[in-house]
């Protein structure tokens, strides 16, 4: 596969985790991206996939094992790191944050503040501006199935990660 990108070694920065980060700089034309634009800053080359249109822009920052494939984009401010993984035709932007064994794809936006986190799945055409962890994750997800089978009536508590309720999902 030819490589759609390259490392420049003498534009890095180290982030707040102490990985040595490096802008990136496009070495032919895809998408709306053309040969010669600087892009965000990576790790390394597993971060982000030399195939498809994804792309990191801006100050957006990959590292550690974080991948971002397929169409995907990250940009403005936004930080995908650990193992999580953005692909499909997703978008991470603003100063959201991405990380641990998240995944987001598909259509979903991430975006604003959002902290998208722990074992969370965010996919379809999902739109997160807020927190979403392993318990809110799963809840959207029984939410999405009972809608799916044309139920009714639930009635799911959200608890943060003391145990304390701070929001509550139910029918009316």
């Amino acid at each position: 596969m030819e490589k759609k990108y390259k490392l420049i070694s003498d534009d890095k920065i180290t982030n707040s985790r102490g990985v040595t980060l490096y802008r990136i700089e496009a070495l032919r034309d895809f998408s709306n991206i053309k040969k010669g634009d600087k892009g965000g800053y990576i790790e390394n080359e597993q971060n982000l996939s030399h195939g498809g249109n994804a792309w990191v822009f801006d100050e957006a920052m990959l590292s550690e094992n974080a991948r971002v494939y397929e169409n995907a984009k990250v940009y403005g401010y936004a930080r995908v790191y650990e193992n999580a993984c953005v692909h499909g035709n997703a978008k991470v932007f603003g100063n959201a944050l991405v990380y641990e064994n998240a995944w987001v794809s598909e259509n979903a936006r991430v975006y604003g503040n959002a902290r998208v986190y722990g074992n969370a799945l965010v996919y379809e055409n999902a739109w997160v501006f807020g927190v979403v962890n392993d318990e809110v994750a799963r809840i959207l997800i029984k939410l999405a199935k009972k809608i799916e089978q044309r139920e009714t009536d639930f009635d799911e508590s959200i608890k943060d990660i003391n145990g304390n309720t701070v929001g509550k999902i139910e029918s009316y």
